[in-house]
């Protein structure tokens, strides 16, 4: 499909792209806008992976929770629960308040909802905690790959909101390490849940001498502001080109009169197939499995035939590190293979991985293979090879479907409705979280182990073809250009005369 490129600026941004590459370290003032939003996917990562290893003691202390499986799995899916309200509200905040006000109230969530996971007497007061840190973590969702996407020039911008991908492996990496720091200290899971709130404080911090995103501030009719922050990351040609794309695009928006409503997304041709695109993405990042092999690592681990409370965190934080290393090939590959042949790579190994840990838990469950019995720790020869189906799957899909739907869904949309459906396909993604963490062991239990992680593979190749068919390639475009892409899908050459409120207005 040949994208119209007509837009005032936007060939001399494609060619500025081609020939001066602006490079990823480049820029200190883009970097440091970067890890500072970052750090929010680090609350997001270690939120999944600190609950893990303190639900093994938690359960220890709470004869309540160690009887009683439906508990445990509210104790984990609460944050959920919160997070999927934090992602329904955090777009409209976004888009009303700004990036960086978001940024803030998500952190003061998190911040309180560890303290009082920290000093919780019960089981129900870890709950509420839950409930406090599942909100900020879904506003948080929402707001830090847009307020990086916004901020960073179109040529490395998949591979800096990717950072915010490796945030949250790093985070969920930390978690770990965190875990097994405190299993011989007094208090293990209270230190291990109410330490994320340093985190968080630093955040706060940082985010109190950042600007807001220039795009938003632009929108806002607040030019001079956002134009002083374009001026720190551009030189002056660039500059010229990047201010001529704002006003046009900010042009087109006001004329339009686009206040950005939820019907329009529904109404609109255009931002319907750029909305299924990206919640579709979302849907299938949770059910090709990620979060289940995060959230249970360690209970799989034991599983599998390892039953340490520490060495199975030792073998989660293996996977957590592993985890962060793809990560790291991902931003390496996103700008250069592109997000739509990244992802479809990634579902492919998934795929195979999925049926590799699967055939390791039905053989395991029928033959009871076992080479060795040492401290009370199994270590079966099965129990290995499904240790290393879990390290395949992690080191298939952290390069792709990790960071490719926060990236397609922080660039695929127009700027009235940036906040908005970046809110609604991350609500998705919690959705689908909360789906799966209640229902893997449940299914777990019916079918067994080895027959869920195949209804995983197969999921993944539905995956897989929802990629293939839906989800186009937006390496190296700027924003307008984007939009304009979603014009042709939906309205074909006429897209070119088709405005965006036009076909949201009834």
């Amino acid at each position: 499909m040949t994208i119209d490129v007509s837009m005032p600026g936007s060939s001399g941004l494609l060619n500025a792209a081609g020939k001066r590459g602006m490079k990823f370290f480049n820029n200190p003032y883009v970097l440091a806008l970067t890890g500072a939003a970052g750090i929010g996917g680090f609350l997001f990562g270690y939120d999944t992976g600190v609950i893990s290893g303190a639900l093994l003691y938690i359960r220890d202390d709470f004869p309540a929770v160690r009887d009683n499986d439906f508990l445990q799995e509210t104790i984990v899916s609460m944050a959920l629960v919160g997070a999927v309200l934090g992602a329904a509200g955090g777009g409209w905040i976004n888009d009303a308040y700004g990036r960086k006000k978001s940024t803030l109230l998500a952190d003061m969530m998190f911040a309180l909802g560890s303290l009082v996971m920290c000093a919780a007497s019960g089981p129900y007061i870890i709950i509420v905690g839950r409930l406090l840190v599942g909100l900020g973590v879904g506003v948080a969702s929402v707001t830090a790959p847009v307020y990086i996407a916004e901020a960073a020039p179109s040529e490395i911008r998949g591979g800096l909101v990717s950072t915010n991908a490796l945030m949250i492996t790093g985070g969920q990496f930390f978690s770990y390490l965190i875990n097994l720091g405190f299993t011989e200290v007094p208090g293990t899971w209270r230190w291990m849940l109410g330490v994320a709130a340093v985190p968080a404080i630093v955040q706060f911090v940082l985010m109190l001498f950042l600007p807001e995103s220039p795009r938003w501030l632009y929108w806002k009719d607040e030019k001079a502001k956002a134009i002083a922050v374009l001026e720190k990351i551009y030189d002056s040609d660039r500059l010229e080109e990047e201010v001529e794309l704002l006003a046009s695009s900010s042009m087109h928006e006001f004329q339009s009169n686009n206040t950005g409503s939820y019907l329009d997304v529904f109404k609109s041709k255009e931002l319907r197939l750029a909305f299924f695109a990206g919640a579709g993405l979302q849907a299938f990042q949770q059910f090709t499995g990620i979060n289940t092999v995060m959230y249970y690592s360690p209970t799989i681990v034991q599983m599998a035939g390892f039953s340490s409370n520490r060495l199975a965190l030792l073998l989660s934080l293996i996977v957590a590190a592993m985890n962060a290393a793809g990560t790291i090939v991902g931003i390496y590959l996103i700008d250069r293979c592109g997000r739509r042949r990244l992802a479809l790579t990634s579902l492919s190994g998934v795929v195979i991985s999925l049926v590799i840990l699967a055939l390791a838990f039905i053989l395991q469950s029928s033959s009871g293979l076992c080479t060795s019995v040492a401290n009370g720790t199994c270590q079966g020869a099965l129990g290995w090879f499904a240790v290393a189906g879990l390290a395949l799957y992690i080191a298939f899909f952290s390069p792709g479907m990790g960071p490719v739907p926060w990236a397609v869904n922080s660039e695929i949309y127009p700027e009235a409705y940036r906040g908005m459906c970046g809110g609604m396909s991350a609500t998705v993604n919690w959705i689908s979280n909360l789906i799966v963490a209640q229902t893997f062991l449940p299914i777990m239990g019916l079918v067994g182990t080895g027959p869920t992680f195949l209804i995983i593979a197969g999921i993944a190749v539905l995956a897989f073809i929802f990629v293939a068919m839906y989800v186009p390639e937006t390496k190296g475009l700027s924003f307008d250009q984007v939009e304009q892409m979603w014009k042709e899908r939906a309205w074909g050459n006429s897209g070119n005369c088709q405005s965006l409120l036009g076909a949201a207005a009834p």
